[in-house]
């Protein structure tokens, strides 16, 4: 029997509808998904997933065609309104609502009970060991990453170099909406100055252990960042939110002009879903997600690999630092011309589960790695974002 485990947080998600705030001066220990409690679990649920020893999902490429071909008549959605720091803005994420999930399988599955069974993550647990791990929530660490990949500069080399961005455990993806959006914003401002100009080729690879997650909140939300960015200037997607306010219609010629926008903007979407281990890593390079590039352009290719709240338990910490080192192995011996390096963002300590940032530095400095803190989050539950690079 499968058993469930919450890490107890204050919130189901981080909501737009509660009024949450994620700028710089939110005090975001009492308004977002906080921490685990404190108290010791019970011995049933003491290990969140992975669990060591359990049969975990193996890994898969999924193409965007048939993802696109699953998708419903309509999605509603809310937008995330995240402050960056300094002079940098604001960036309005949209991310398509929970309920809206569970309408959906609510019809397929004709019983409210048949999918809470099948889609744990809809309820009432964060994570159900051995089954789901917790994409249909966004985390209070991926809003930390955003900011800092907003902080280091990230979206200015994507428009200029040849770009590989891998997020590892994306969920509902916030960070790389992120640097969609920015992508995106930085390709139409290359049109409307330079003519003629190409962009650099951009692969965005989203990897999470369940393909339920991919196909329900993670393509849908980039889906939703492409029509709201383009709805003034392509008519058909003007007529697709006027139906009714907080939706989009996902009709043919909708999904058509996404995918020719993605052709034309030289932006591959590539996803993957199943557990961390060499044979993830073998999929991530054998498939095309990594491929996409022009032959001439793949020894400068940056690639960036970002992940956020992916080590909440000591055998979730050791599949995912083996699998980063491993792709950061490979893109030093593959582009020793480019530059790889990787973002990731969690919780100083995950309460009662065992992960923690602070193993997962020393793990990484053991093995060799050049780790540096970009940014510390003291008020209300300890965070941390660090970058690492191979020495």
């Amino acid at each position: 029997m499968t058993t469930p485990f919450s890490f107890s947080f204050a919130g189901d998600d981080i909501d737009e509808d509660e009024k949450l705030s994620l700028g710089k001066s939110s005090s975001t220990a009492e308004r977002l998904p906080t921490t685990p409690q404190q108290q010791a679990p019970t011995s049933s649920s003491a290990s969140a997933f992975p669990v060591q020893g359990k049969p975990l999902l193996p890994p898969l490429h999924h193409d965007l065609s048939h993802m696109l071909s699953t998708l419903p008549s309509k999605i509603a959605y809310s937008t995330l309104s995240i402050d960056l720091e300094g002079d940098r803005g604001t960036i309005q994420i949209p991310r398509r609502e929970l309920w809206d999930v569970r309408v959906q399988l609510m019809a397929e599955e004709e019983s409210s009970e048949n999918v809470s069974e099948s889609q744990p993550g809809l309820g009432e647990h964060d994570v159900k060991t051995g089954i789901y791990e917790g994409g249909f929530k966004s985390w209070e660490s991926s809003v930390d990453l955003v900011k800092v990949l907003a902080a280091e500069n990230v979206q200015q080399i994507l428009d200029r170099d040849p770009c590989s961005l891998i997020e590892l455990g994306c969920g509902t993806a916030l960070p790389s909406l992120a640097l969609f959006q920015w992508a995106m914003a930085a390709r139409k401002k290359r049109a409307a100055g330079l003519g003629e100009m190409e962009s650099s080729p951009l692969v965005l690879t989203l990897a999470d252990y369940n393909p339920s997650v991919l196909y329900l909140v993670t393509l849908p939300n980039f889906v939703l960042a492409w029509a709201l960015e383009k709805r003034a200037e392509i008519a058909i997607l003007e007529e697709a939110f006027t139906v009714c306010e907080g939706e989009l219609e996902l009709t043919a010629d909708v999904l058509s002009a996404f995918t020719e926008f993605l052709l034309s903007s030289q932006i591959t979407l590539s996803f993957l879903s199943g557990a961390w281990s060499p044979e993830f890593v073998e999929l991530l390079y054998s498939s095309s997600s990594l491929t996409a590039s022009p032959a001439e352009a793949t020894h400068n290719t940056k690639t960036l690999v970002i992940g956020a709240e992916t080590i909440y338990s000591p055998f979730a910490l050791e599949s995912f630092t083996a699998t980063l080192l491993s792709i950061l192995e490979r893109e030093r011996r593959d582009r020793s011309s480019g530059y790889a390096t990787a973002i990731i963002a969690a919780k100083r300590l995950y309460f009662g589960v065992g992960g923690s940032l602070d193993d997962f530095v020393d793990k990484m400095r053991a093995l060799g790695a050049f780790v540096h803190t970009l940014r510390e989050e003291t008020d209300g539950v300890r965070r941390g974002v660090v970058k690492c690079l191979l020495s």
